[in-house]
């Protein structure tokens, strides 16, 4: 069973009998489904049927030559809200599967964020009708996790939160320039992570590291869509699967100037969740490409 799968309420390990009786029920009595021809002429499907708010199981598969559907993978998702994103992405299919990922990169992160990308039809559409690159697309990012903690936050006053904003903007136009290949912008920012690295180097004698760094995103583990993060918690919502009646959280994260909904079991939680707090935790990041109403 997909590891994922307890982020949505399901924790128990289900025989493979149960699992299949359920993912025949989700083909079944979907509440959205999605068709598209591949450019090799191939129909392939997609359904997807919430088990709880905003959040459930998509099953994919393409159609024979009878329009008969025949299974080739499933995973659980999380419908996000807002937009995390409108920088451009790119996306790559995966060499097993008829599955995609997405890559975008974001100044706030400092890293190309690789996301699992659920709106997969879409893309396939596009790809075999030849209207790639598509531009004015914006990405919602959302994530599953199966462990996590909650921690204090750092206390700021509002000079030094100000002071926090001021440096951030100033950093990214930094970015911005040396992408543009700014042989002074790049030996600013070079010089001031060589200041970070003296400071942080010093302090963590006397400090835990958790009070000098606010938030990351760090990739996780071989698997590119998987990262640690730990981020500020803005809204706390809390659902239940309606199949297994267990509580799960959705929680929205500030992180490195991202905003994104985390979902995570409620039994895989330490720690009570309260806006302020922060999130502590390995996540597989899922995104959904916001592409115009045209395509």
């Amino acid at each position: 069973m997909h590891r994922y799968m307890r982020a949505i309420g399901f924790s128990e390990q289900m025989e493979r009998k149960k699992l299949k009786k359920m993912l025949t029920d989700v083909v079944m009595n979907s509440d959205k489904r999605a068709y598209t021809l591949n450019q090799d002429g191939v129909m392939l499907g997609e359904f997807c049927k919430n088990f709880a708010s905003d959040m459930g199981i998509a099953v994919c598969g393409e159609f024979d030559e009878d329009d008969k559907f025949i299974y080739d993978y499933y995973y659980p998702y999380l419908a996000g809200t807002g937009v995390t994103t409108y920088e451009d992405v790119s996306v790559e299919r995966h060499a097993a599967r008829d599955s995609y990922t997405g890559v975008v990169d974001d100044i706030n992160v400092g890293i190309s964020l690789i996301f699992y990308l659920r709106n997969m039809i879409p893309y396939v559409k596009a790809q075999a009708s030849g209207n790639l690159p598509i531009r004015g697309t914006s990405v919602t990012l959302s994530a599953l996790s199966v462990s996590g903690s909650v921690m204090m936050p750092i206390q700021k006053n509002e000079e030094q939160k100000n002071m926090i904003k001021e440096s951030i903007a100033n950093r990214n136009n930094l970015i911005a320039a040396a992408r543009k290949g700014n042989e002074e912008a790049i030996e600013t920012l070079t010089l001031e992570d060589m200041d970070m690295y003296t400071t942080i180097s010093r302090r963590i004698q006397d400090e835990d590291v958790f009070s000098l760094v606010d938030s990351y995103f760090m990739p996780y583990g071989v698997e590119c869509d998987q990262y640690s993060v730990l981020g500020e918690i803005v809204a706390i919502r809390e659902t239940t699967n309606q199949l297994t009646k267990e509580k799960i959280y959705i929680l929205t994260i500030f992180c490195n100037e991202l905003t994104f909904d985390v979902c995570i079991n409620i039994i895989d939680l330490f720690g009570e969740p309260q806006v302020g707090r922060r999130f502590k935790g390995i996540i597989w990041l899922q995104g959904f490409i916001n592409f115009p109403e045209d395509i």
